[in-house]
């Protein structure tokens, strides 16, 4: 969740090192010597971090976060009714597989321990503790097999030349596009349903026609994904449980 100042620019970047605590808690100032203006977020933790452009100071960064009280506010309380994904994974534990609340569950019993998600049965070293490791190793590799398929098949139904599909472990996107024709996306997409996979797929490869969010990007969106909205209501609905 962000707000910005007046000519703001986006910055991905990290921020430079000189950072103060505010005396009140959860807020943070840091200096950014890309940040073309002030800029207010609110990170994952909870915590608020007003930004503060290289030609910017301490006090008037302080004074853009009074002025947006209500905001952050709003944010906060935005952030407090998403549902939260459980941190550790044991047996019994309801985890979104293919975009459902799922239940981990015992398998039938074998040679070599494993448990069950719906139909998908995977292998565990062990039944006991946190299994969360152990399964999102198995979610990414069928990720790499199943979304990299899926991007090539649309680049071909769209007419869409790419060049590379690349699955990574992004922790701020769900997935992105570059001019020459690489498509990453979000290892998690496969815990997201296939209407949504192939939302993100659709909207990367449109990129490749525009590379920005005008409505002539959305329009062309809209084209090849005609359900696109509610494929963003879902993920804003339910990207908390898959740490976005």
């Amino acid at each position: 969740m962000d707000l910005f100042g007046q000519r703001d620019l986006f910055d991905d970047s990290p921020a430079t090192a000189e950072r103060a605590a505010d005396p009140a808690p959860s807020i943070l100032y840091e200096r950014s010597a890309k940040a073309r203006n002030y800029r207010l977020t609110l990170r994952k933790d909870g915590v608020a971090v007003a930004t503060i452009p290289a030609r910017g100071s301490e006090r008037e960064a302080r004074r853009f976060v009074d002025q947006h009280q209500d905001w952050l506010e709003r944010a906060r309380a935005r952030q407090a009714s998403k549902p939260k994904a459980a941190t550790t994974w044991p047996i019994g534990t309801h985890i979104l597989w293919r975009g459902e609340l799922t239940e981990i569950r015992r398998a039938a019993d074998g040679d070599r321990p494993a448990v069950c998600l719906a139909a998908d049965v995977f292998r565990v070293s062990s039944l006991a503790g946190d299994l969360r490791p152990t399964l999102e190793s198995h979610f990414q590799r069928l990720a790499k097999i199943e979304l990299t398929a899926r991007t090539w098949e649309l680049s071909a139904l769209t007419g869409m030349e790419i060049k590379e599909v690349t699955v990574r472990n992004q922790r701020t996107r769900w997935g992105s596009c570059s001019s020459g024709g690489v498509i990453s996306l979000n290892w998690r997409l496969i815990q997201a349903p296939y209407s949504v996979r192939d939302y993100i797929i659709y909207h990367e490869l449109m990129h490749l026609k525009e590379m920005n969010h005008s409505a002539r990007f959305w329009a062309r969106v809209a084209e090849v994904c005609p359900d696109w909205e509610a494929a963003e209501l879902w993920l804003k609905r339910n990207g908390s449980l898959l740490g976005l």
